[in-house]
């Protein structure tokens, strides 16, 4: 018969001689085409060699009939996209991970506040990190035999991808929470709170992540963990993230309730009410930019504004990492004036450094300073010390 066969589209299962094979259409034909239920077939011949699918592929999915675009276009297009985000999560990490060095380097910011800006600094890099994995080991070779790539490295690669996915989301409901009570509660910044964010950041994602590896092995242990998947797996992952989504969500709307009865019942704004303003409003711009549009696509098939969901979750969310370093650490008031009193600090430095070297290289190249050189050269030269010791035997 004929083996199984990869033929650069879909995956066709093994076939006995003369057994015409038919299968739906891949899924990304459907995103883009918006036509469903369409199949494609093929014969195992006598000769056991695959024979063309019929009808082809642009006339069974509907590819002709559904978009304005011809494959090479759409191939173009998709390529763009790809260079846009891996642009983006490139200028994320860079950004995020000078953040995590100005926020370790300088001991005024080790606070329970920056402590959890850092973990979701963290969150955003493994996210970034993981994009490119994943690009790496299931999309970089073009040859690949996507039919028969079952391997512990690419699972381990999805599996890290979607971890990464729920840190993140899970790190932006702790900023989320932690503004909440920032705004309720005055007794916030003891270090016994740290743990509790730490712990549910990172060990709420770790718990789910090990049930859905699990629930993978033992009822979908299908190709890398990359394919369609059933209702359990995909809820496994989704419910979390939709959970989160729409936790924060009610939090942003409770948190500008707050500022405004706060914002209407303080008359002269002192210090303290400058902090939690600046703040909140950082916070505040973050929420709605981080996860809550999920909540538009979250009830929707996945072929629902395709182009839209692209345009969020693929051009602008690869920034999302640069946009929180902005608004946390570059752009804050306290930390663009550490650093300039660094810098200040470094210039004096050198000043005083070239200061030193310079009265040095004065000193060594003054007349006064030749003139004490010859001296002593006088003192100790052979000629002088010859006439000394003659002085001496003859006056004995």
């Amino acid at each position: 018969g004929c083996a199984r066969d990869w033929d650069g589209l879909t995956c066709w299962p093994r076939a006995t001689f003369g057994e015409v094979v038919k299968i739906p259409c891949p899924r990304f034909f459907e995103e883009f085409t918006n036509t469903h239920g369409r199949f494609l077939q093929r014969n195992c011949t006598q000769e056991a060699h695959w024979s063309e699918p019929f009808p082809p592929y642009t006339i069974a999915c509907g590819f002709d009939e559904g978009s304005s675009k011809g494959p090479e276009d759409q191939k173009s297009y998709y390529s763009a996209f790809w260079r846009v985000y891996t642009a983006g999560y490139a200028a994320s990490v860079t950004s995020l991970i000078t953040a995590l060095i100005v926020f370790a380097a300088f001991r005024k910011f080790h606070c329970t506040r920056n402590y959890i800006h850092m973990h979701l600094f963290v969150s955003f890099i493994l996210r970034a990190i993981a994009v490119f994995t994943k690009d790496a080991v299931l999309f970089a070779d073009e040859t690949m035999d996507h039919c028969l790539m079952s391997t512990v490295s690419c699972k381990a690669a999805v599996a890290f991808f979607q971890f990464s996915i729920l840190a993140n989301f899970f790190w932006l409901l702790i900023e989320g929470i932690y503004l909440q009570t920032l705004l309720l509660l005055t007794f916030v910044s003891s270090k016994q709170f740290v743990w509790w964010f730490i712990f549910a950041g990172w060990g709420a994602p770790t718990a789910v992540m090990f049930a859905w590896v699990l629930t993978r092995i033992h009822q979908q242990n299908t190709g890398c963990w990359d394919d369609d998947e059933n209702g359990v797996v995909l809820w496994i992952i989704k419910g979390p993230i939709l959970l989160t989504v729409l936790i924060n969500f009610i939090i942003f709307i409770n948190v500008i309730r707050i500022l405004v009865h706060k914002l209407k019942s303080q008359e002269g704004g002192g210090s303290h009410s400058s902090n939690f303003v600046r703040l909140a409003k950082s916070t505040l711009l973050l929420i709605p930019l981080f996860g809550v549009h999920y909540i538009v696509f979250a009830f929707f098939p996945e072929s629902t504004g395709l182009e839209a969901r692209l345009y969020i979750e693929l051009g602008l969310g690869s920034f999302q990492g640069f946009v929180v370093a902005l608004l946390y650490c570059f752009s804050n008031a306290e930390v663009q004036t550490e650093l300039k009193k660094q810098l200040c600090k470094w210039q004096y430095q050198e000043y005083l450094t070239f200061s030193h070297k310079h009265r040095a290289l004065s000193r060594e190249t003054s007349p006064v300073n030749y003139v004490t050189q010859l001296s002593l050269l006088d003192k100790i030269s052979p000629k002088r010390q010859s006439s000394v010791s003659q002085n001496g035997v003859t006056t004995v």
